[in-house]
């Protein structure tokens, strides 16, 4: 019968989590990680769910939540916090902010076709041009 140790030492959760060991020791300074236990020669000892753990703070970055607001989210569930403080609430109010950044991407992404389509090779040539696309200001001192 093959059965899961109950804990690993820092470079086997780092491995199965797909950090680095020196992410480990970061995650536990901000305490989105419980501090180890030491082996008697010394190595740290993680709980096997500290991979879990890990995995769910990397999905969560992927997903666009700082660590600040990752470290929220994980006091949340673990004091059993309203909705209003909880996932949903985080995850529509980063839900607008992404919907936000693509719109400034598509305009981004229309401006750069306009300008490529314009044949504007140079900079400071294409911003002295009255059909310029790029949305040059004036300054004004």
């Amino acid at each position: 019968m093959d059965t899961a140790p109950t804990t690993l030492r820092s470079g086997q959760v780092a491995t199965e989590a797909g950090v680095n060991p020196q992410t480990l020791r970061y995650y536990e300074r901000r305490g989105l990680i419980a501090e180890p236990t030491r082996s008697p020669g010394g190595h740290r000892l993680y709980p096997a769910a500290t991979v879990r753990r890990l995995r769910v703070i990397k999905a969560a970055q992927r997903l666009g939540f700082t660590l600040d607001e990752v470290a929220e989210l994980i006091d949340a569930g673990r004091t059993g916090m309203s909705k209003d403080t909880g996932l949903r609430a985080s995850a529509e109010a980063k839900l607008v902010d992404v919907e936000r950044r693509i719109a400034d991407l598509d305009v981004i992404r229309h401006t750069l076709r306009r300008a490529l389509d314009a044949g504007c090779d140079d900079l400071t040539t294409c911003a002295s041009a009255s059909d310029c696309p790029l949305p040059f200001t004036e300054i004004t001192h």
